[in-house]
């Protein structure tokens, strides 16, 4: 049972009446707030799936009390950290995240798509003032709470709550001065009974990715699970479930794409139970075609958690199982050769366990970061997995 102050009343979530006053909160666009720590901590309602829910503010996890669900850990443990007051930005009126990007919403010319980057496979740019798309992603996955996990969620987490959860997290975003759910599209969950339905809301949706006149034109962004790539008379399809449309990418940008993100394609072409997500900026040509601009691409495991590599994994694995809450950690634009806590157990207690798997190849540098990033956050216990010196220590 939790407890939330809406208007100047207290309401169990666990009340009769508390579903009902959440509606009316909703419609009224009332914050609740969270008393775990005094002055309450401000939250908002989310519409998901025909339900309302209430989540936390974008940054807003570190208010919190470690005892309480909406806690989040330090930003300091993954690639978030540098980004926040440079890249994010909030906004103090709104509560909503301000975000600076990396690539560009619009298009002049006939600038060939590029994958997210045309750098090396292992190097990603390090620019805290701004987001790449990568970056996007992480921070939508983030921010939507799509790092979480309990047991208890098992079997309750598919397309369509991703779809809901992704679509909440940008409404609390601003880009280029408006939301970032006016010009995000997410794939609905196609159902044969609604088609008709599906179809008409997508066609309003990529209305605004159309090619209308002369001038630059306007991107939109997607986010999608990609079903399959195919070859295509100049280039690649991406055929991205819940769409009866492919995505166009030129040779050069997939042969780009591949080099970008050799690893994310290995692994999800590893194993059937895991997805592989694309973000990308697109446009829509005179004749109907969908082209991709820009893409990053992020592989999750079958309850939708990012991972880096198979020990990742693994670590995931045994903690799915566990009916106390974890969360994953996300490298946004820190480099490969940088440390962040993979996965966090901020329910554990006395204090909450910061978990970090040490790859094989970490050298000197990594091994100082390391000790820095653990002393810096004293309050955590750390767990580590020296990945060289062989299998998963037990779990805490």
């Amino acid at each position: 049972m939790r407890q939330f102050l809406i208007g100047n009343q207290a309401f169990d979530d666990s009340s009769p009446e508390f579903l009902p006053q959440l509606e009316r909160a909703y419609e009224q666009k009332l914050r609740p707030l969270c008393p775990c720590r005094q002055p309450p901590v401000p939250m908002y309602i989310a519409r998901m799936d025909g339900q309302f829910l209430i989540k936390r503010m974008p940054l807003s996890g570190r208010d919190h009390d470690p005892g309480c669900p909406s806690y989040e850990p330090p930003y300091e443990l993954s690639g978030l950290g540098p980004l926040i007051g440079n890249a994010i930005q909030i906004d103090a009126a709104t509560g909503a995240a301000v975000l600076k990007l990396d690539f560009s919403l619009s298009k002049r010319g006939n600038r060939s798509a590029s994958a997210s980057s045309s750098e090396p496979s292992e190097t990603v740019r390090n620019d805290p003032k701004k987001l790449s798309l990568k970056a996007m992603l992480h921070y939508l996955w983030e921010t939507g709470e799509l790092t979480e996990w309990t047991a208890l969620w098992a079997g309750r987490r598919g397309w369509g709550r991703v779809r809901s959860s992704l679509l909440n997290a940008a409404r609390q975003m601003i880009v280029r001065g408006g939301p970032l759910s006016d010009i995000l599209f997410v794939p609905e969950v196609f159902h044969q009974e609604d088609k008709e339905g599906i179809s008409a809301r997508r066609a309003a949706m990529l209305a605004g990715a159309q090619l209308t006149g002369p001038g630059p034109r306007k991107l939109m962004m997607t986010v999608g699970e990609v079903k399959e790539f195919s070859s295509a008379r100049d280039g690649q399809k991406m055929l991205v479930r819940h769409l009866p449309f492919p995505f166009m990418l030129d040779e050069g940008a997939w042969k780009r794409l591949n080099a970008r993100y050799e690893t994310e394609l290995e692994l999800w072409r590893s194993n059937e139970g895991f997805h592989l997500i694309v973000i990308a900026t697109f446009g829509i040509s005179g004749a109907g075609i969908a082209s991709v601009e820009e893409v990053a691409l992020m592989v999750v495991n079958e309850n939708w958690i990012p991972f880096e590599t198979i020990h990742e994994q693994r670590l995931l694995e045994r903690l799915s199982s566990l009916k106390r809450r974890s969360v994953k950690g996300l490298r946004f634009d820190l480099s490969r050769d940088q440390p962040i806590a993979s996965v966090t157990l901020p329910e554990a207690k006395p204090p909450p366990i910061a978990m970090f798997i040490v790859p094989t190849k970490a050298d000197e540098d990594y091994d100082v970061a390391l000790n820095e990033m653990i002393a810096a956050r004293a309050e955590m216990t750390p767990w580590i997995w020296r990945v060289a010196d062989g299998e998963m220590p037990r779990l805490p």
